[in-house]
């Protein structure tokens, strides 16, 4: 079996792949303190629930926009599993052509999601990420990884409305029945979410006037599903194409 780890700023997502089959997957809440010891025994409740022994990962994939949190992993991986990780990074063989103008600067969850896309859609495709910060990725009609735009998630963006409007409480992100909020919640709601859809769209119809063919525009991360119900622009969610590009890249380095 093959682990992959999505290791993000507010939670982390694990895969394990039997061949290109992904037959189990949980979400753990990323904690920068706990050490290799505490994350192992949370792997090692969560494979006994499914009846996996740890003897049975025979490789492992992660990507992390959590620096300090690598050492930690791979030292877990090394650790429990007897195996040397493969983390996605510089001098990892992931077939995409990067024509940022930093290439370094490219965020691994980026990289991984942009081949999972390419893989999946073909060229051109738009990979738009709902996680703690939204990240939209371009990658023009040759394949080319072009560039993007990063914006403040929905959840960081809510939190610095209460954190700053005294007045105003924290509310649950819920679809909203109507625009027009009728109280002080449901107003808060319909700024939220159809502000933050608006943005969706327009970033995305951005994107897309620079490109000369029409392409695929393809949504992942916890609130994907939520916020694609009103966009206009979203044409395919898959909330788990991270975990795809990684079992990709294994692939291709392996």
């Amino acid at each position: 079996m093959l682990m992959v780890m999505d290791v993000g700023n507010t939670h982390i997502f694990l895969g394990l792949y039997q061949g290109d089959e992904l037959v189990y997957n949980w979400k753990i809440h990323t904690d920068r303190r706990a050490t290799e010891d505490e994350y192992g025994m949370r792997l090692k409740s969560l494979f006994e629930h499914v009846g996996v022994r740890l003897s049975e990962i025979k490789g492992v994939a992660i990507c992390s926009v959590v620096p300090p949190l690598i050492y930690v992993l791979k030292t877990l991986v090394q650790k429990y599993f007897h195996r040397m990780p493969l983390i996605v990074g510089p001098g990892v063989k992931t077939g995409l052509n990067i024509q940022y103008e930093t290439p370094r600067e490219v965020g691994s969850d980026r990289i991984v999601n942009s081949v999972a896309a390419l893989d999946r859609y073909g060229a051109p495709v738009i990979v738009v990420d709902f996680g703690t910060a939204t990240t939209f990725c371009l990658i023009d009609e040759k394949g080319c990884y072009i560039g993007g735009a990063i914006t403040p998630g929905i959840q960081v963006s809510t939190e610095a409305l209460y954190r700053h409007a005294s007045q105003l409480t924290r509310v649950e992100i819920v679809r909203p029945e109507n625009v027009l909020g009728r109280n002080t919640i449901k107003a808060i709601q319909a700024g939220v979410y159809y502000g933050y859809v608006g943005a969706v769209d327009g970033i995305v119809s951005r994107m897309k006037a620079q490109l000369s063919v029409r392409p695929t525009v393809v949504a992942t991360g916890g609130l994907a599903e939520l916020i694609c119900e009103e966009t206009q622009t979203i044409d395919e969610v898959a909330p788990l194409l991270t975990l795809e590009g990684l079992k990709l890249i294994y692939q291709r380095n392996h």
